[in-house]
C-alpha cells in the first residue's frame, strides 16, 4: 500500500480558466454558435457593432451572484441600447449543475419583479449541459441551449420586441433551429462547443 491516493474520484477539480479566457471562449462561443449557425438572427448586428457585453461573474454563492446580476442590470438601464445592447453574464465559479441553475433561475426572475424591471429586461438561459423538457441528455436540439459555461442573458424587451416584428417568420425560429441541430448531429455539436473552450 502507497501512501498516494489513487482513487480519481477525489481528483480535485481542475482550476477555473482566468476571467479573460471565460469571457474569450464565451465570444468564441456566440460567434461560432450562436452566430455561426444563426440559432439567433437577431444576434449578429449587435455583436458586429460591439454591442454585446460580456462580462465574468466572481461569485461563489447565490447571494453574490444575485448582486452581480442586479449589478448588470443596473448598468443596462442606465446604458442606451446603442451602446450596450445585451449583457452575456458567465459564471465559472458555480452553478455547474444544471438543476442547480434551474433552481437559480427561479431566484434571478424574482430579482426582476422585485426591482420593476420585468417587461423591460428578460433573462436568457445557457448552460453546458441545458436539456429542454421531454429530451434526453445527448439530443443534438439541446445544443441550441448549451454554452461553454453556464450563463445569463440580459435582454432588452423593446430591442427583441422590434426584432420580432421586424422577421418575417419569428414562430419558425425554434422549429428551424431544432431541424438544423438534429441535421448536424450531437458529435459535430459537442465538437464545435469544444472549440469554444
Amino acid at each position: 500500500m502507497t501512501d498516494f491516493d489513487t482513487d480519481t474520484d477525489n481528483a480535485p477539480e481542475p482550476p477555473t480558466p482566468s476571467h479573460t479566457a471565460v469571457a474569450a471562449q464565451m465570444h468564441a462561443w456566440v460567434t461560432r454558435v450562436v452566430v455561426g449557425l444563426n440559432l439567433c438572427p437577431f444576434a449578429r448586428k449587435p455583436l458586429e457593432n460591439n454591442q454585446v457585453r460580456i462580462t465574468v461573474s466572481n461569485a461563489h454563492n447565490t447571494a453574490s451572484l444575485l448582486e452581480d446580476l442586479h449589478a448588470e442590470l443596473s448598468l443596462l438601464e442606465s446604458q442606451p441600447a446603442t451602446d450596450v445592447e445585451t449583457t452575456l453574464i458567465a459564471i465559472p465559479e458555480m452553478l455547474s449543475d444544471f438543476e442547480d441553475y434551474n433552481d437559480f433561475l427561479d431566484l434571478a426572475e424574482a430579482l426582476l419583479d422585485r426591482f420593476g424591471w420585468e417587461g423591460q429586461f428578460q433573462i436568457a438561459s445557457f448552460h453546458p449541459q441545458y436539456q429542454f423538457d421531454g429530451t434526453q441528455p445527448n439530443d443534438a436540439e439541446n445544443y441550441t441551449n448549451r454554452s461553454p459555461w453556464p450563463a445569463l442573458h440580459l435582454l432588452r424587451e423593446d430591442s427583441l420586441e422590434q426584432a420580432v416584428d421586424s422577421h418575417p417568420d419569428p414562430e419558425q425560429i425554434p422549429e428551424r433551429n431544432i431541424a438544423a441541430m438534429n441535421e448536424l448531429g450531437q458529435s459535430a455539436l459537442e465538437a464545435l462547443l469544444a472549440s469554444c473552450r
